[in-house]
């Protein structure tokens, strides 16, 4: 996901749940509603996020809620907790903000709370942020991500024209987490199953024949297939750095906090590694 400042504090929103449901095994949707939507727009890019705010354990904080005082005034262990997810559906008319959230038990923070949260309770979050949406002007598309990145993935495949050209990999743990995507355009589905995060994803893209003309790819998910895939389509192919969005949304043995902490110097060195075999290629 897009890169911020540190330290900037953007717009809170708050929202009430308004509906949950649980899409595959591994999935749950959350849809949050309310007044507190009424300023909130999310209709300019298709991978547009969130990043939804969770009270410190055991910390109450003043109403009414204000990010900046409690930044001010708290320990930054008393800080709220941020976890970043993608916007699957933004419905202006009724307020509606629909999120998918990957489940893995008890493990992590934002999915054990997917599945306990009720109607009616309060959610806060800022954003939207966002940076990429398929450009009409390329000859075609290229999509890849695991689950994290299905949101963004599913999102732009609906926002294209039905005449697109497109190829689009989705891996997922298994066929009980492929999920209903309205377009045009088929998904590849890969089945990790005991395989590595990424493995198949990688083997699938390198065995695909290019197609002719400019490619406009959106490529997102655990930070080591990102880092290999980044490789093949900027250092092997020569797709131009503007023709590509490519980030890790998360890393294997990193939590939101700890990932984020070393994301840009992660990036920073990933880039010095293989712009100069871009430049040589």
């Amino acid at each position: 996901m897009a890169e911020r400042p540190a330290g900037r504090i953007r717009r809170v929103h708050s929202a009430q749940v308004v509906r949950t449901e649980r899409l595959t095994p591994h999935v749950q949707r959350v849809v949050l509603g309310g007044d507190g939507l009424a300023g909130f727009a999310a209709d300019t890019c298709t991978d547009h996020y969130v990043k939804l705010l969770f009270p410190a354990e055991g910390v109450a904080y003043p109403e009414p809620f204000d990010l900046q005082r409690i930044r001010e005034e708290f320990p930054r262990r008393a800080w709220p907790v941020t976890r970043t997810y993608t916007v699957r559906a933004w419905d202006p008319v009724h307020r509606e903000l629909t999120l998918d959230f990957v489940i893995h038990g008890d493990e992590g923070l934002a999915g054990p709370w997917a599945l306990r949260a009720r109607p009616g309770e309060t959610v806060r979050f800022m954003g939207p942020g966002g940076a990429y949406a398929p450009d009409a002007g390329a000859d075609w598309h290229l999509l890849a991500g695991d689950e994290s990145a299905l949101p963004a993935i599913a999102v732009a495949l609906e926002a294209m024209p039905g005449d697109v050209e497109a190829r689009a990999f989705v891996e997922v743990s298994g066929p009980e987490e492929e999920q209903k995507i309205d377009s045009g355009v088929e998904v590849v589905w890969l089945h990790r199953g005991d395989r590595p995060v990424g493995e198949a994803l990688v083997e699938a893209v390198r065995a695909l024949e290019f197609p002719e003309g400019r490619v406009h790819a959106f490529v997102h998910g655990e930070a080591g297939f990102v880092k290999e895939l980044r490789r093949l389509l900027r250092v092997e192919h020569r797709i131009p750095r503007d023709d590509l969005s490519i980030s890790g949304y998360w890393r294997l043995g990193h939590d939101e906090d700890g990932w984020q902490a070393s994301k840009r110097e992660w990036k920073a060195r990933v880039e010095a590694e293989q712009e100069g075999g871009a430049s040589a290629a």
